[in-house]
């Protein structure tokens, strides 16, 4: 008796293991075709990010181009390709990629500032200071301090230089190594006359940063109005012997002309 009741459970028992068993397949499956999928996404657009910083572009538009044959409407694959239209000059394509792209999704920082950073390029000043404006205020966004220095460079060729000293103000206090900042603040102190404040400054930049035109035209320029030669003579062999043909070297040189010149009227 124990022995037919026995029998005639175990093909039921292992009917109902075979139905749970198909049960799972039927429903986790595609879940795990989904994460399939999401981790390719992923690893295509990291793939073309990496090879755009390489300049390598052909390998960076195939990963692309494989991540929107993933998903068309990823948002972060059409930031990508947006970088490299703008990298091989194809401005039309390069502005829609990125407009695209916030269209998908409107919080998207990144694709945000690299839209303004496209507009900035092109010289649209005003468009390129809303889109950095409104990147600058994601509190979350791990390179706001260097969003907030675009801000400002940005009212510097609006011609608001009140805007653009408290941007650079602000992302100094964001983070208080971020270089770009440092220097442009340091020439507007240095404009208004605040030479202490501008040397601090640029001091501190040249402790972190390589010497640029800016920096070292900026050096020879306070030096010489807190009256030490040979820290002036310094920053001028610098700025002749790495950057002879910047627009900065031509003022020290006119800066040259005029001592002559007032040398000469003696």
């Amino acid at each position: 008796m124990v022995s037919s009741n026995w029998r005639s459970i175990v093909p039921l028992t292992y009917l109902f293991v075979l139905i749970m068993l198909t049960g799972c397949v039927q429903t986790t499956y595609p879940k795990a075709r989904v994460a399939n999928k999401q981790k390719s996404l992923e690893s295509y657009i990291t793939l073309g990010m990496a090879y755009l910083q390489r300049n390598d572009r052909d390998s960076a538009r195939r990963n692309f181009e494989k991540a929107l044959d993933i998903n068309s409407n990823s948002h972060q694959a059409h930031n990508g390709m947006g970088l490299l239209y703008q990298l091989t000059g194809e401005v039309g394509l390069a502005e829609k990629s990125f407009k695209y792209s916030l269209r998908q999704k409107s919080s998207f920082t990144e694709a945000r500032v690299n839209y303004g950073a496209f507009l900035y390029q092109q010289k649209r000043y005003e468009e390129a200071y809303e889109s950095f404006e409104r990147s600058s205020k994601d509190l979350t966004y791990d390179r706001r301090a260097l969003v907030l220095a675009y801000v400002g460079q940005t009212a510097l060729k609006l011609g608001d230089r009140s805007r653009a000293k408290s941007a650079f103000e602000h992302s100094l206090n964001v983070d208080n190594t971020l270089s770009l900042a440092m220097i442009e603040l340091a020439l507007l102190n240095f404009d208004d006359q605040d030479y202490a404040s501008s040397k601090r400054l640029l001091d501190q930049y040249t402790s972190i940063a390589r010497p640029s035109p800016k920096s070292l035209w900026l050096g020879i320029r306070i030096e010489r109005i807190f009256g030490n030669k040979d820290k002036e003579a310094s920053y001028a062999l610098a700025l002749k012997n790495l950057h002879p043909y910047s627009k900065e070297y031509l003022e020290y040189k006119k800066l040259l002309g005029q001592r002559v010149l007032e040398n000469g009227q003696k």
